[in-house]
């Protein structure tokens, strides 16, 4: 149940369980988000040039869009001495089993000792909202959430990064403890250092890739499951995170302002793009999909 080649898919993703969206989002307040050490390239230069103002209002702005769209906001602060934790998508990986019910979430177990306290004040949200909360073992020596873990839209099917953040062990924790397909794809490039800089799930059968990012067992991977793959050039990707776009409901994209042609791409595939600005939380090398987290 875990694949790490197109020739090992034996599966029609109709025949995958079905899963219902998340219809809820956590976002947390950049109260002390700022660029304070290094620790990917985006951040390479950027120590202390966080204009605050204007990171507040770019967070305000991307929590009013997602209210607009009918999705449900809880906000968490963020907490002093952890500059990161605005990106509330690497800390945890929330699921529901449709069968039991339950509502769980998998502790992340962080790369960079710097975030590794932000994890116990996101466990204790999900744990006051019912959820219950999995850690992970010993053996897994990294892990970052949604980082790089992606559930596949409407089915019971997980997408997981490795080679930079999270181990490829933490997979095999995660077919054990939820039972789930899940397709693993090796990230080659630094700048995309977390699936989701590099693969946004649109909907159940589309894809919006930067493919410099994977080798090619991962591209065929990809283009094997789902039936449409679009492409977004390397400036945007790199420089804007075209690809850390969040489509929340298989329709309306959010993305980085000014990722032109890749809005192009999205507007001709009968997407809805829109724009939001996130430049100063691209500093730190995040943009929208690193700073939220959806759930049930």
């Amino acid at each position: 149940m875990i694949y790490h080649n197109a020739s090992e898919v034996d599966f029609q993703l109709d025949g995958v369980p079905e899963m219902p969206s998340p219809s809820r989002v956590l976002l947390t307040r950049p109260d002390h988000f700022d660029v304070e050490y290094t620790i990917n390239p985006h951040m390479e230069g950027n120590i202390g040039s966080v204009n605050k103002e204007e990171a507040l209002e770019q967070w305000k702005s991307l929590r009013q869009l997602y209210e607009a769209l009918g999705i449900e906001a809880s906000v968490i602060p963020g907490e002093e001495g952890l500059p990161d934790m605005v990106f509330c998508a690497n800390q945890t990986l929330p699921f529901i089993k449709t069968v039991s019910g339950e509502r769980g979430i998998v502790l992340s177990r962080m790369y960079a000792p710097q975030r590794a306290p932000e994890v116990p004040f996101y466990a204790s949200f999900f744990e006051e909202v019912g959820y219950n909360v999995h850690p992970l073992p010993d053996s897994v020596s990294d892990f970052e959430g949604m980082g790089d873990a992606l559930w596949h839209p409407g089915r019971f099917l997980l997408w997981g990064g490795h080679g930079f953040r999270s181990s490829i062990a933490a997979y095999s924790f995660l077919n054990e403890i939820l039972g789930v397909r899940i397709l693993v794809l090796k990230l080659k490039d630094p700048d995309f250092y977390h699936l989701d800089t590099c693969l946004s799930v649109l909907d159940e059968d589309t894809a919006l890739i930067y493919p410099g990012a994977f080798d090619a067992e991962g591209l065929d991977l990809i283009r094997t499951v789902f039936r449409r793959v679009l492409y977004a050039p390397e400036d945007e990707a790199r420089s804007f995170f075209a690809v850390n776009a969040h489509c929340p409901d298989g329709h309306n994209v959010i993305i980085q302002a000014g990722c032109d042609q890749t809005i192009s791409v999205l507007r001709r595939e009968q997407f809805n793009p829109i724009e939001v600005r996130t430049e100063e939380f691209l500093k730190a090398g995040g943009s929208v999909f690193c700073m939220k987290q959806m759930f049930w």
